[in-house]
């Protein structure tokens, strides 16, 4: 289902095609391989494999020419303008929810409100298994290096910038998903 999709919005642009669909497909990987090894949390698999293909499908309508994307949305909007793709493509309302929800390890509406940020008024922390653990997955993989895995240590560096709340709620998917052994 994705690939339609995706085939509908990315053509002529085969640079950022190649960058969604590789980092989709490692964000995939890693959420998959995760949940095999978490069979006690009832995750939907094969929902997480399409949802995580199209997590990102927004960013064809932002302004990142660093990552080929020509749009004229802010970067952090992403998201949003994903989920409103989706949304008018007539898809379940679970898919537009995990794009909404994977930026940073979630926004709260203090977040979007304190930060001045060009997004709804709204809370969009990632609520379901399945959105915690794209989310989660997501902050492995840039889309400026895409043969790079980042360490737990990189990821958190990466999120630390944004204050200690969104760092404490990645240490919650990371303990949930990936504990201390």
């Amino acid at each position: 289902m994705y690939k339609q999709i995706i085939d509908k919005y990315y053509v002529g642009c085969d640079a950022l095609r190649h960058i969604l669909l590789t980092h989709s497909q490692s964000v995939a990987q890693r959420a998959l391989q995760i949940a095999s090894l978490h069979p006690e949390l009832h995750i939907d698999c094969d929902f997480v494999e399409q949802a995580a293909m199209l997590h990102d499908i927004g960013i064809i309508r932002v302004d990142a020419p660093g990552i080929e994307c020509y749009g004229t949305e802010p970067y952090i909007r992403h998201g949003v303008c994903g989920a409103e793709m989706l949304r008018s493509e007539g898809l379940p309302e679970r898919y537009a929810r995990v794009c909404e929800r994977h930026t940073g390890a979630g926004l709260t509406l203090d977040d979007i409100v304190s930060q001045d940020l060009p997004l709804p008024h709204q809370d969009m922390q990632p609520e379901t298994i399945e959105e915690k653990l794209i989310c989660y997955a997501d902050k492995f993989y840039s889309k400026t290096h895409l043969d790079r895995e980042k360490t737990i240590e990189q990821a958190e560096r990466s999120l630390a910038k944004f204050g200690g709340d969104t760092l404490a709620r990645f240490r919650k998917m990371k303990e949930l998903f990936e504990p201390e052994k």
